[in-house]
C-alpha cells in the first residue's frame, strides 16, 4: 500500500466518534430525541451550525449498520450538548431502531457535523416553514436567532393533528419568551386541510423581504416554494433542506480512496487548486479523472464529507476562482449553485486553476 493510501485510510478511520447517549426525550407518539455526550477530546471536530445534521452508524443484523443522517435540533449558542430528534417512518429501519434501542448510556458512532442549510448570519428576519419532523432543524435555526440575533422570526408549522406537533411545549415557551420577536403559527391537516399555493402565498406575500428556510416532505416544500414564487420573494432568500437516503456506508475504512497517480512531473492532467478548509490553505493538484473528495483523501487531507454518493450535502464546497464541472448536484438548489457551492464527491476539474473553500 502507497502512503498516499496509507494517510487516507488513517484519516478515514478517524472520522467515526462514539457517542454517548445521557438523555432521552419524549416529543409526540411517534418522535423522540436522543441527547449526546461528546468525548472531550472531540469537542473541536463537533462544533456546528444552526441546521446541520449527524450522521448515524445504527446496527443491523443484516448488513452489520446502516448509516443515516439526522438533523440536531440543539442550538449551539444556547445548548451544552447534541441533540438530534427522530421521528418513526413506517418501513424505516434507522428511525424505528434508534425510537426502540437507544436508552440513556448507549453508544453511538457519528460522523462530523455536516450540511448546508444554515444561515449565513442571524441578525435578518426569518420566515421558518416545516412541517412534520422537518421541524428539526428549523428548531435548531430559530433558537439560534432567538438567542444571538436581532431580527423576528415567523415559523408555520405543519403537521397531520394537535398530537403529531413536535416540541410543542418548547414552541410555546419560546413563544412567551420572545413575545415581540417570535411567532408560532400551527397548520393542522385534521383542521385546515392541506396548505394550498394560493393560501401560502397569500401569507408569504406579508413577509417577503424575510429570509426563508424550508424543511419538510417534498410535496409540502414544493408547494411553499411556489407559494414563495408567486409572492415576489427572490430564489436568492429561499433555502431548503434535501435528504435523499444513503445506500453507501460512510463509515466503511475499507472504501479509502485511491492514490493520485504519479504523473512523473507532467500536470497537464490535473488542475491546481488552492483550498481552504477549518482555517488551513492546501494546495494539491486535482485531476481531472477525479473528485475532489477522493483527491484530498488521497493527499491525506482529512475532508468532511458522508455518503459520496451526492446524497447528503456533506461536502459541499464553495467555488471562489475558476470553474468544476459539478456531477450529481441534485440537492443542491439553484440558489446554491448561484452561490458556487457544488459536491465535492461528485465535481470534477474544468479550469486550470482553482480556489475554493469548505
Amino acid at each position: 500500500m502507497s502512503a498516499a493510501e496509507t494517510s487516507s485510510r488513517v484519516a478515514m478511520g478517524k472520522r467515526a466518534v462514539a457517542l454517548t447517549v445521557t438523555e432521552v426525550i419524549d416529543e409526540s407518539p411517534d418522535a423522540r430525541s436522543l441527547v449526546f455526550a461528546v468525548p472531550d477530546e472531540h469537542r473541536d471536530r463537533f462544533t456546528y451550525r444552526p441546521g446541520q445534521f449527524l450522521t448515524l452508524r445504527i446496527p443491523s443484523a443484516r448488513t452489520g449498520s446502516v448509516a443515516r443522517c439526522y438533523s440536531m435540533a440543539s442550538s449551539p449558542h444556547i445548548d451544552d450538548a447534541l441533540k438530534v430528534t427522530v421521528k418513526r417512518t413506517v418501513g424505516g429501519y434507522g428511525s424505528n431502531w434508534l425510537c426502540d434501542n437507544a436508552p440513556v448510556g448507549v453508544t453511538i458512532e457519528a460522523l462530523p457535523p455536516a450540511g448546508v442549510f444554515t444561515p449565513a448570519g442571524l441578525d435578518g428576519d426569518f420566515l421558518l416553514w416545516a412541517a412534520g419532523s422537518g421541524i428539526t432543524p428549523v428548531m435548531s435555526i430559530l433558537k439560534s436567532v432567538l438567542a444571538a440575533g436581532s431580527g423576528r422570526v415567523i415559523l408555520c408549522y405543519a403537521n397531520r393533528d394537535e398530537s403529531s406537533v413536535i416540541f410543542a411545549a418548547e414552541l410555546r415557551e419560546l413563544a412567551a419568551r420572545y413575545a415581540g420577536r417570535f411567532t408560532v403559527l400551527h397548520w393542522l391537516e385534521s383542521v385546515q386541510g392541506l396548505p394550498t399555493r394560493a393560501q401560502l402565498g397569500g401569507f408569504a406575500q406579508l413577509f417577503s423581504s424575510y429570509e426563508s428556510f424550508i424543511c419538510g416532505p417534498e410535496p409540502f416544500m414544493a408547494v411553499v416554494k411556489a407559494a414563495l414564487i408567486e409572492a415576489g420573494v427572490p430564489r436568492q432568500r429561499m433555502h431548503t433542506e434535501v435528504f435523499q437516503s444513503l445506500t453507501g456506508d460512510p463509515f466503511d475504512e475499507g472504501t479509502a480512496a485511491p492514490a493520485v497517480e504519479d504523473t512523473d512531473g507532467d500536470d497537464r492532467g490535473a488542475a491546481q487548486a488552492a483550498i481552504e478548509l477549518d482555517g488551513e490553505l492546501h494546495q494539491l493538484r486535482w485531476p481531472r479523472t477525479q473528485n475532489l473528495v477522493d483527491t484530498m483523501l488521497a493527499a491525506g487531507i482529512e475532508v468532511p464529507y458522508s455518503c459520496r454518493e451526492g446524497n447528503c450535502g456533506s461536502c459541499a464546497a464553495t467555488v471562489l476562482e475558476g470553474e468544476v464541472e459539478r456531477g450529481n448536484s441534485a440537492i443542491l438548489d439553484e440558489q446554491d449553485i448561484a452561490d458556487g457551492l457544488f459536491l465535492a464527491c461528485q465535481a470534477r476539474p474544468s479550469s486550470d486553476i482553482l480556489r475554493l473553500e469548505f
